[in-house]
């Protein structure tokens, strides 16, 4: 399971370093592909073979729109001995990944985020879902 959040920044190569903790629960090589917002997410090998199969059992429309925007664009990658992974540009773009960036453990997977959009995101959250939440749980 991924928990935990750290700013880290994006350099120019398109490079994030990814926390220990989180490289090693990903694996020697792992997926980085679009997120479920505007982001990114990272999962290990085994974890987007189960999500990949999962797509297939879906209503073939659904199946197609997540194999686009999912399946297709994602790439392999495995750190660098410095502990960076490079995201591909066109990964970076559909995220509106700048500089400074937050990744974030979310239990099977991780997310990469734009700092300023990730803050907006949360905000959001707590304004219009959190609260429901929260009673939900009976917290």
């Amino acid at each position: 399971m991924f928990s935990g959040m750290t700013y880290n920044s994006i350099d120019s190569k398109g490079r994030i370093i990814l926390p220990t903790k989180l490289r090693e629960g990903l694996g020697e090589s792992f997926m980085v592909t679009n997120g479920f917002q505007e982001n990114l997410q990272i999962m290990s090998l085994d974890e987007f073979a189960h999500l990949s199969e999962r797509i297939k059992e879906l209503p073939m429309d659904k199946a197609m729109a997540m194999q686009y925007i999912i399946i297709g664009p994602a790439v392999e990658v495995s750190p660098n001995s410095q502990g960076r992974i490079q995201i591909p540009q066109s990964l970076r773009e559909n995220a509106s990944l700048s500089k400074d960036a937050v990744v974030i453990g979310m239990d099977k997977r991780v997310e990469v985020w734009d700092k300023e959009k990730y803050e907006k995101f949360i905000e959001r959250q707590k304004r219009e879902v959190f609260a429901d939440a929260v009673k939900m749980l009976k917290l």
